[in-house]
């Protein structure tokens, strides 16, 4: 049991002195390596600081001023650009050119040949307004079956159509129309389209 313990006091102290050793060597290491971003910094020499201190002694806040290189500008005050010589008295001012409209040739009144009233005017006069409004018919039936038949077709083709009744003869018929338009153009054309796409149509005149 004393062997035991007499080995296991020495392992322990030879191990102590293992490690002492071990955390010498690296700090003798580590204080001998460049350490990095810190030594790769150049060292200033004696002879750098003494010439920096010269040039700071000598150094004018006031020479990027100067007008001129090497002289300084504290001092100086910069010319200011001489103003212009103020209007001799009696003398003329510059001719201003004034315009003035022309006087509307007797007769023409403005407002008359906006209207296109008066002869010579470049102005068209202004058409008068259509007092009618276009339907296009797309059929008249006896039973209102066929004509919602036809007010589907025409849905079908991308035209809103309406069903209106009217007594015609003693018996009442069943329209299919397409309108109303205000302009007769609009209507000859949608006649023009239902007839390309075989539906006979025809255009109908009612006063506004």
């Amino acid at each position: 049991m004393k062997s035991q313990r007499g080995g296991f006091v020495m392992g322990l102290i030879v191990g102590l002195l293992v490690g002492l050793a071990l955390a010498l060597a690296v700090a003798l290491y580590v204080t001998k390596v460049p350490v990095p971003f810190v030594n790769k910094v150049p060292q200033r020499t004696p002879e750098q600081d003494a010439a920096e201190l010269e040039r700071n002694k000598n150094w004018d806040p006031n020479a990027p001023l100067s007008t001129r290189p090497g002289k300084a500008a504290s001092g100086t005050v910069p010319a200011l650009a001489t103003p212009p010589a103020p209007p001799v008295a009696g003398a003329s001012a510059p001719a201003v050119a004034t315009t003035r409209p022309a006087a509307s040739a007797p007769g023409r009144d403005p407002a008359a040949i906006l209207a296109g009233q008066v002869p010579g005017s470049r102005l068209p006069a202004t058409p008068a307004a259509d007092p009618f409004l276009y339907f296009v018919q797309a059929g008249a039936f006896n039973r209102p079956e066929d004509a919602e038949q036809q007010r589907a077709r025409l849905a079908m083709m991308g035209y809103e159509a309406k069903v209106t009744e009217r007594e015609q003869s003693g018996k009442t018929m069943y329209r299919v129309r397409i309108g109303p338009f205000d302009r007769k153009d609009d209507a000859d054309g949608a006649k023009d389209k239902l007839a390309g796409g075989g539906v006979d149509a025809a255009l109908v005149r009612v006063q506004k």
